[in-house]
């Protein structure tokens, strides 16, 4: 296929012509046009223009794929390459860079095509071709474009900076956890560390006729009265934070009571509704000039604990420890103060104490 080529630019080097005019022969002795050409080798249409027209030097991955390409004496083709591309390492790293800029456009049209084919067969130069996908061979021509391009520059220093930082966050992360480590194990506070007091939710004339378990206040409950009345045994229970008291009925049955009663006439009662036990409401019990009672009531009979005043005073003048204790059957009001505890067993929080009937 014979091809009419424009004339080489008279700026152009004596090796770099030599180079140009053995590319065209090249091309017209295996008969391609640019399109074939560009196929073949993967390399646009618009880059083979310029380099055939000797507007640049052909880069070298394109040199090889063309010798890939076609049938050519491949080592005269290199020399001349080399001897166009050593006239000063600026000029050729100038022509490798601008040639990777002009494989991504397309010639414009104020450009004269650099072929004009002859025969009925022909095609003319401005043949449309697609920019075909660069293979392997031009990854380094591209990486050399990317260092050059100051967008991309920019780009990749934003990107290795954001990458710094998540590491230096992580570097932190995992020093401080180290330090956590290896801090010394007195500074942690105990597992079995109890926490600070906090004040009761209710006190006083606030408790009264409300449960002492629900409000906390059975914690610091103490037994200051029991008596026994045949196998059930009741008891004045009273707490110091609360300061209130109230009764409370073990070893029964249901529809047995006790109730406790104070010099002022108030009372609550604890009345069996099912199981053995339960306990009443409270009452204020923070005036210490106020008496207080409890009297209990089953099948075997009616009987009353002694009246005792300023249950704070009793509490602190015999400390009674805390304890799992109710007196034996058979122990009457004169026996022994029975060792402290937590409020008896209830029934189902659903069972209210029942309206208390009338003291003996």
């Amino acid at each position: 296929m014979a091809s009419a080529w424009k004339d080489l630019p008279e700026e152009l080097s004596e090796p770099a012509r030599l180079l140009a005019e053995e590319l065209r022969t090249i091309k017209d002795t295996a008969g391609l046009s640019l399109s074939e050409l560009a196929g073949r080798t993967h390399y646009s249409r618009a880059s083979w223009e310029r380099w055939l027209n000797g507007k640049r030097v052909v880069t070298e991955q394109a040199l090889e794929a063309l010798i890939r390409a076609v049938d050519c004496d491949a080592a005269a083709l290199r020399r001349l390459w080399r001897r166009a591309t050593e006239r000063t390492p600026e000029v050729a790293g100038a022509e490798v860079a601008d040639a990777e800029v002009a494989d991504a456009e397309e010639p414009t049209t104020d450009e004269p095509t650099a072929e004009t084919v002859e025969g009925p067969s022909a095609r003319t130069a401005a043949e449309p071709a697609g920019e075909p996908v660069p293979t392997a061979e031009e990854a380094p021509e591209a990486a050399v474009a990317w260092w050059r391009r100051p967008a991309a520059l920019v780009s990749g220093a934003v990107l290795l900076g954001l990458l710094l930082v998540l590491v230096g966050l992580r570097v932190s992360r995992h020093d401080d956890q180290a330090s956590a480590a290896d801090a010394p194990a007195a500074t942690a506070t105990p597992a079995t560390a109890k926490p600070a007091p906090s004040d009761p939710p209710c006190r006083a004339v606030g408790c009264a006729h409300k449960d002492p378990k629900t409000t906390g206040c059975g914690k610091d409950a103490r037994t200051l009265q029991t008596q026994v009345i045949g196998k059930v045994v009741v008891y004045l229970r009273y707490s110091r934070t609360c300061q209130a008291a109230w009764a409370a009925i073990t070893e029964g049955e249901p529809k047995d009571y006790a109730v406790i009663t104070d010099s002022t006439g108030d009372s609550e009662t604890a009345m069996i509704h099912w199981g053995y036990d339960n306990y009443s409401a409270m009452l204020n019990a923070a005036d210490p000039s106020v008496g207080f009672q409890v009297c209990g009531s089953q099948p075997a009979g009616h009987d009353c604990t002694s009246t005792v005043t300023d249950l704070a005073s009793v509490v602190a003048s015999t400390p009674i420890p805390i304890g799992p204790a109710s007196p034996p059957p058979g122990a009457g009001a004169g026996a022994a103060t029975p060792s402290d505890s937590a409020p008896p067993s209830q029934a189902p929080p659903t069972d209210q104490p029942s309206p208390s009937p009338s003291a003996p």
